[in-house]
């Protein structure tokens, strides 16, 4: 096969003339000539931290999506599924990947469960650990979140890390806001990257101790704005990355998408292919060409770089997409899943009135996944505690789906919602069923949906129930991403008229039982203070 246009160099930060000529599954050779083509060709793209799981599709359906936007290869998580099912859920991953002509490289999750303060599906201790990253298929041990367990010597903790190091696997890291000593006791651990950072000086204060920074611009997290000038103050030291995507911002696009945010701060062009196209295959050791002779043919065909439409992603040789056609048409149907719970009652989220009806209320913020705390005076109503539309002050509700158990119950700030109630599955790490509401009838429709499809997403107001079932761990389906996107935006459009004030309410709705985060959460055991590690009465 040979392609022709204008070969974009970044190893020597040049563009020019010339013809890829590829045989087989590599480059046999780039020759420098003339021709009328106005195209550009460089390296593929690359997601340098992505959760497929948040996609709500496989990795088989989540790859036809992002081959039409570029990218040839992700570096990858299996750590939500993990949570639910295990290593049978994280082998579920790499046997899906494998339909795909997408290059998936995955890590070994290091923290299931994400703390010992909630339950999860399943545990993957540091001896299961050691005997997965001992595997050819698991690159590095997946993000380190539990940072105060690194920071205070747990040994379970270390023994993964050690196990990462002495098969000389990277470490990717989850220290959101950590600085100083407890950073650097950190990074000398082994851990080389991390993707929470929401501030420049955060960023370069690691950057300077030795990690690598991942720019994540995700659905709920966004940090792009805050840390693009990394691309050119840092370039040998940034990756980035979309953590969690949901479907319908990936139907949209991927990586390009935040090429061309780059491009419009005026960030330079060789620097964001970098960041993009050479540091991840250089840190993780990814068998990802670079275009360059003897390669692997991994590249993709532009337009140009004000538009930066896809019009080629060629992988391993072959034309993966073009004429805006995936060319391959794999399927699967394989199910799988961890799901115990049982309808509830509104008995089971009532709050009795008592004499202090003063509540630590959770604050929650658009695009941030950082919540704050707050001692609160919750309306009541025939002796109980009610959300108030009001004040904003909602009931949020955590129901184990696991194991028997009665739901948390709390109240948060910050959703907006005038009518009805939301509920889902995802609720990060350990996936149990999270809801918020403005009252109990909808808050346990919704959930008793929820537990009726085995796991998913609802909406319910006033006995109309709008939901999407996820059949794969609570977490995914088989069903095409264009058809879940459809979904997806359809029940946030109907969140966001019931007056939602997030943009992706699901989305936020997901990370408000994930404790390793600051400042207050809450999980299936209680109200949590993600800046002590402790519970909150």
């Amino acid at each position: 096969m040979k392609i022709k246009g204008n070969i974009v160099d970044i190893e020597n930060r040049r563009i020019y003339k010339g013809t890829v000529i590829t045989e087989n599954n590599m480059i046999k050779d780039i020759i420098e000539e003339n021709n009328n083509n106005t195209e550009y060709i460089l390296p593929g793209l690359i997601n340098s931290h992505v959760h497929i799981e948040s996609s709500m599709v496989t990795p088989l359906e989540f790859s036809k999506e992002a081959i039409k936007h570029g990218t040839v290869a992700v570096v990858t998580d299996p750590h939500e599924i993990a949570n639910v099912i295990g290593v049978e859920g994280i082998n579920f991953m790499l046997e899906n990947s494998k339909l795909s002509p997408l290059k998936f490289y995955f890590g070994v999750p290091s923290c299931v469960p994400a703390t010992s303060f909630e339950t999860s599906g399943a545990i993957i201790d540091s001896k299961i650990t050691d005997t997965l990253l001992q595997k050819d298929e698991f690159k590095f041990l997946s993000e380190m979140m539990n940072f105060p367990g690194v920071i205070y010597d747990d040994n379970e903790i270390h023994n993964k890390l050690k196990s990462a190091l002495k098969y000389n696997k990277r470490i990717d890291g989850h220290a959101p806001g950590l600085k100083g000593e407890d950073l650097k006791k950190y990074i000398n651990s082994g851990i080389s990257t991390d993707h929470e950072c929401t501030t420049y000086k955060e960023a370069e204060e690691k950057i300077n101790l030795g990690m690598k920074v991942q720019i994540r611009e995700g659905s709920a997290a966004k940090d792009f704005n805050n840390l693009y000038q990394l691309i050119d103050n840092h370039t040998d030291n940034t990756m980035i990355c979309t953590d969690d995507t949901h479907p319908d911002d990936l139907v949209k696009g991927h990586i390009n998408v935040i090429i061309k945010q780059a491009l419009d701060k005026e960030v330079d062009i060789f620097n964001i292919l970098q960041t993009v196209c050479v540091n991840p295959v250089k840190h993780y050791n990814l068998e990802v060409g670079l275009l360059q002779k003897g390669d692997l043919a991994d590249f993709i065909v532009i337009d140009n770089f004000d538009n930066f439409n896809i019009l080629k992603t060629v992988i391993n040789g072959k034309i993966q997409f073009e004429n805006n056609k995936i060319q391959f048409n794999n399927t699967s149907f394989n199910e799988i899943n961890n799901f115990n719970a049982k309808s509830i009652s509104i008995n089971d989220i009532s709050l009795s009135k008592t004499s202090n009806n003063k509540f630590n209320v959770i604050s929650c913020f658009d695009g941030d996944l950082f919540t704050k705390r707050s001692l609160e005076t919750i309306k009541t109503k025939n002796n109980t505690f009610i959300s108030d539309t009001e004040t904003d002050i909602l009931k949020i509700v955590v129901y184990n789906r696991y194991v028997e158990s009665k739901p948390i119950v709390g109240f948060i700030k910050g959703f907006g919602l005038k009518y009805g109630a939301i509920a889902q599955s995802i609720a990060h790490d350990s996936h149990n069923i999270i809801a918020v509401g403005t009252n109990d009838d909808d808050i346990v429709a919704a959930i008793n949906k929820i537990v009726e499809n085995k796991g998913g997403i609802c909406l319910s107001n006033d006995n109309n129930i709008y939901d999407i079932k996820l059949e794969i761990a609570g977490l995914m389906t088989n069903k095409p991403v264009t058809e879940i996107a459809e979904k997806y935006e359809f029940i946030t459009k109907k969140t966001i008229e019931l007056g939602s004030k997030l943009k992706s309410p699901f989305m936020t709705l997901s990370f408000m039982a994930l404790l390793v985060i600051p400042e207050i959460k809450i999980g299936d055991k209680g109200i949590f203070d993600g800046l002590k590690f402790e519970f909150i009465d």
